[in-house]
């Protein structure tokens, strides 16, 4: 099978932990992924779309108005780069299963010119149209009957991209249409614990639980391991979110944290959070990243940007997120969790202050007893088995 996706890490990793189950269970596995996601590939057969999100991100940051500035010179061509990357992935290793992400829109091109099922992975809920809430990253207020119309923006994108999507169909040698067949399943690896399934998805869209890898082999760092082993602690990472004023953002959590007597452990990530030299202590780890499954759990509580991963390893370790959303699905989370009971109301972005989050943190505490009980059942999921399963009865 070829398993192909487009995106920075949290796009990467849940294909990159799905191809090891895959290949685990006997099957010829090859990921078709950007360079440089920071995901440990080894012992995976990786080849490169030749595109870089960090990169991108690094460059310009995170905004709507920076992909419209930016999208004939960068958007164009990195989404050309999946398009037809994908495809000439397919030519070379002729699989007989393509599993893409949404992005990948040569995915149904592909399927038909190799006459292989194609399974799509929805990484969260803006593709499959549903009355039960809107969009992922359109409006988070519940819109009714309207809110299916909320997901006519994802059909959008085929007509934005047309020329790479007729390279694709060259390269392929096969008519483009803006009818294609759908895939053959769709599977989405969220957790019911966070979103219950709609009763009007069609039967072949599967929530099938996070994809969580093995923990085994992996290790923290000594400055890290020393600093968890000191006792609570507020953790503070937004991925690759790169917007407004890192600085003033990393000052407000710093005042937050210590206004309450916690220590702060903070992940810089692609440069979403700046600690100047002079907030630094020993109450205060700056590092660059650090694996969620190993510190999450000894956190007091995660803020953190709201990106479906983040949110899914919080939960599942049964720590309180406080949700500083930026863009795209992460005010969907947000919303979710403040409406499930599972974590504050949100705080927005370019209203970070000390004072605010530290509201959150305040809060924080009175919703541990629900998170504790969506922890339990997400641990007792198996949610990349259950996609293996359903992959495999396709073939």
């Amino acid at each position: 099978m070829l398993l192909v996706t487009a995106g920075s890490r949290g796009d990467v990793e849940p294909f990159v932990t799905l191809a090891r189950a895959a290949k685990a269970a006997g099957h010829q596995v090859r990921v078709a992924a950007p360079d440089n996601s920071g995901v440990a590939t080894d012992g995976i057969s990786l080849i490169s779309l030749g595109v870089d999100y960090s990169a991108m991100i690094e460059d310009q940051g995170v905004s709507f108005g920076a992909a419209l500035r930016n999208y004939r010179t960068v958007v164009k061509p990195i989404m050309r780069g999946v398009i037809v990357g994908a495809a000439r992935a397919a030519l070379v290793f002729q699989p007989d299963m393509i599993v893409a992400h949404p992005k990948v829109l040569s995915a149904p091109l592909i399927a038909a010119s190799l006459g292989i099922p194609h399974v799509r992975v929805e990484m969260v809920p803006a593709v499959t149209p549903t009355r039960a809430f809107p969009a992922a990253g359109t409006v988070t207020a519940d819109l009714g009957p309207l809110n299916r119309l909320t997901y006519l923006a994802a059909s959008a994108a085929s007509s934005m991209f047309g020329v790479a999507l007729d390279e694709a169909a060259r390269l392929l040698g096969v008519p483009r249409s803006d009818r294609m067949p759908p895939p053959t399943a769709t599977l989405m690896p969220i957790s019911p614990a966070l979103l219950e399934r709609p009763e009007d998805w069609p039967v072949s869209v599967h929530l099938t639980g996070a994809w969580v890898g093995s923990d085994s082999g992996t290790a923290l760092e000594p400055n890290v391991a020393a600093f968890i082993a000191g006792g609570s602690f507020v953790y503070a990472g937004f991925g690759s979110m790169v917007s407004g004023n890192p600085a003033a953002r990393g000052r407000a959590l710093v005042d937050a944290a210590r206004a309450r007597g916690q220590r702060l452990f903070v992940a810089t990530g692609l440069g979403g959070i700046e600690i100047a030299p002079e907030l630094r202590g020993d109450d205060v780890l700056v590092v660059r990243s650090a694996p969620h499954n190993l510190v999450l759990p000894h956190a007091a509580v995660a803020v953190h940007h709201g990106g479906v991963g983040t949110v899914q390893a919080a939960t599942r370790a049964g720590t309180v997120s406080v949700v500083i959303p930026f863009i795209a699905d992460q005010p969907f989370w947000a919303a979710m969790l403040h409406r499930r009971g599972l974590a504050p109301r949100p705080v927005a972005q370019g209203r970070a202050t000390a004072a605010r989050i530290g509201m959150a943190l305040d809060a924080a505490p009175q919703y541990r007893d629900p998170v504790d009980a969506a922890a339990r059942r997400m641990r007792a999921e198996h949610g990349t088995a259950a996609a293996l399963a359903i992959i495999s009865a396709l073939r």
